[in-house]
């Protein structure tokens, strides 16, 4: 089966979904249409459609097609965590570095659901938050890991696999994999990482410290941050731009490569530096 997951607020009135899914069936491919973010405002989707709810259908899918930006990839891939299902994206977004395909290039999608396509593996991040001692918030990141104040500078440690690498009052600090690198990463500063490397990639955020500068680590090392000092401040905790807790003074993130990768289907029209020159000058 093939899962189509458009963002309503993207493909309005899923016109591409319904094309996608009319060129699907006509081969003969079973579908589902499972909106993301519909829940936002159940009104912005066509009623003279049948819906399923992703996490209900996963376990049958043989791929995932997103039609939208980054942001709707980003929610698929939380959905299906765990599961080896390759995942194509249709950019009908802004920047759009993960997704494959432009909607001019939409009858490609058949050639990925007959299996004629390039997976490019990604790494994840497994994240954990200890309060006092005991761990009380878990995740998994394709893209990035934050730590940021509301409007206040605090203040971090880092540790990597017990030695300590960076000290900083800033706004915050970024945990970044190599397919997040040219997000929030690269706009504090980070490098652009090929997105099938295995690495973790650390950026301080606004550094009050000269020699603050990005580290990029070799993806079995373990990375701890510390918040320090916050005194009243408020600071929070964001995985893959959701927010995902308040911090506290003396909490500790923990971050490791996850045991689970993303595929992401490739139709090779385009290589990674071809994109990022492209949308990046």
């Amino acid at each position: 089966m093939i899962a189509l997951c458009p963002n309503p607020f993207r493909d309005h009135e899923l016109r591409i979904t319904r094309k996608l899914d009319r060129m699907l069936r006509e081969e003969g491919f079973e579908t589902s249409i499972c909106p993301v973010f519909a829940e936002e405002d159940p009104s912005a989707l066509p009623e003279d459609l049948k819906y399923k709810a992703l996490n209900s259908c996963a376990d049958a899918c043989t791929l995932a097609v997103v039609i939208g930006g980054d942001g709707t990839i980003l929610a698929v891939v939380r959905t299906l965590h765990g599961r080896s299902i390759p995942v194509l994206g249709i950019n009908l977004g802004t920047k759009g570095f993960m997704t494959a395909l432009e909607p001019e290039n939409i009858e490609l999608v058949l050639d990925a659901a007959k299996g004629k396509m390039k997976i490019s593996r990604r790494m994840m991040l497994d994240v954990s938050l200890r309060r006092n001692g005991q761990i009380i918030y878990t995740d998994h990141a394709l893209n990035d890991i934050v730590l940021h104040g509301y409007g206040d500078c605090i203040q971090m440690t880092a540790w990597c696999d017990g030695d300590t690498i960076t000290s900083f009052s800033g706004d915050g600090i970024i945990l970044s994999t190599p397919t997040g690198s040219t997000g929030y990463s690269m706009s504090a500063g980070g490098p652009i990482v090929e997105p099938d490397a295995q690495n973790i990639i650390l950026s301080p955020i606004c550094a009050h410290r000269m020699g603050s500068r990005s580290f990029v680590l070799d993806p079995r090392r373990t990375v701890v941050v510390r918040a320090e000092k916050l005194h009243g401040r408020r600071a929070y905790l964001s995985v893959d731009g959701a927010s995902a807790a308040d911090l506290e003074n003396g909490d500790e993130i923990t971050v490791n490569k996850s045991e689970h990768d993303t595929l992401m289907a490739d139709m090779g029209l385009r290589s990674f530096y071809e994109i990022a020159f492209e949308k990046l000058i």
